[in-house]
């Protein structure tokens, strides 16, 4: 009796881990650190993972399927120059008004996303290429797009209405862009616990060969998986290019190492097959929440990224390490 009740403890412990760590640093924070605990710090950790949040919900869907995309912050910074530029024209043209041209931007930049997703899938799957090499090469595309596009100057011809999307906030307190990320937090989580679809993505990236004995479309799955993980560096984008109503080629530069983190973070294999979109919930907030801490602490920044990259590996080495023992 005993030893069952210790092997549950164990389980449980090892099921929860990342969340009874961050649980302890928040308490240790709340009574070391002035200004941790308080509604505004909570707010604030909120609003500033939700750009990128956004993004590691569609990562976590093309981990789990054994994929990556290294493009993603490319396209935040495509989406908002191509989301001004569009408007921008149409509105010269006198075709419609800037206020609703600024739409047209925004499906426009989607479509764009949505088709290099579809080109880094569909090149994954005709060829077998490594996606690695794939959206390699596509963050350097679509930069150079950006910058082309722009002429390397920010495009800022955008309504006054569209900065709710980045800078608004319910009731003067809750910032738009994290309502935009806990919904589609519970959209993804939906889709990838309680659809076919998902359980599809997950049985592709365990093993491939297995899936397609068994039915599944490998092809059709890999490709809504990028083209998903694009859609979502869109909306970031537009959400970037709202909260400074401008889009700049050099916006998103660097974000696919956070995105990344947090999904490895919150227990998704590279390997494929393994992860969950509430366990990148809590690595995001992980992430975000020693960020932040370190900032109230007055950690040098260059210390920040040491401190980071000591994380992933400890991440990474716990992953490899449970794996080793279910094996």
């Amino acid at each position: 009796m005993l030893i069952t009740t210790q092997k549950k403890v164990k389980k449980l412990l090892n099921t929860f881990v990342l969340e009874i760590i961050l649980l302890i640093i928040i308490l240790i924070m709340s009574f070391t650190t002035a200004g941790f605990f308080s509604s505004a710090n909570f707010l604030n950790i909120l609003r500033n993972m939700s750009l990128q949040g956004v993004i590691a919900f569609g990562m976590t869907m093309v981990i789990i399927a054994g994929e990556i995309d290294l493009s993603i912050g490319s396209t935040v910074a495509l989406s908002g120059v191509i989301t001004g530029l569009v408007a921008g024209k149409l509105s010269r043209l006198g075709i419609m008004s800037l206020e609703s041209a600024v739409w047209v931007g925004m499906i426009v930049a989607l479509i764009a996303g949505g088709g290099i997703g579809f080109f880094i899938g569909w090149l994954r799957t005709r060829f077998n290429m490594p996606t690695f090499i794939i959206s390699l090469g596509m963050m350097n595309i679509s930069l150079g797009f950006a910058a082309v596009l722009s002429k390397g100057f920010p495009i800022t011809t955008f309504p006054e209405w569209f900065n709710v999307f980045g800078a608004g906030r319910v009731f003067g307190l809750i910032p738009v862009p994290a309502i935009i990320l806990l919904i589609l937090f519970v959209i993804m989580f939906m889709i990838m616990e309680l659809t076919k679809f998902g359980r599809s993505v997950y049985a592709v990236g365990g093993n491939p060969e297995s899936a397609r004995l068994s039915g599944i479309n490998v092809t059709k799955v890999k490709i809504i998986s990028m083209v998903t993980v694009q859609l979502t560096a869109v909306l970031a984008g537009i959400l970037t290019s709202s909260q400074v109503m401008s889009g700049t080629f050099s916006f998103g530069r660097g974000w696919e190492l956070n995105v990344i983190s947090a999904v490895i973070i919150g227990g998704a294999s590279l390997n494929g097959g393994r992860g969950k979109v509430w366990g990148t919930f809590v690595g995001l907030i992980f992430l975000y929440v020693i960020i932040n801490a370190m900032t109230l602490l007055g950690v040098d920044q260059f210390w920040q990224y040491v401190v980071r990259g000591v994380i992933i590996i400890a991440a990474v080495l716990m992953n490899t390490i449970q794996s080793e023992r279910k094996d």
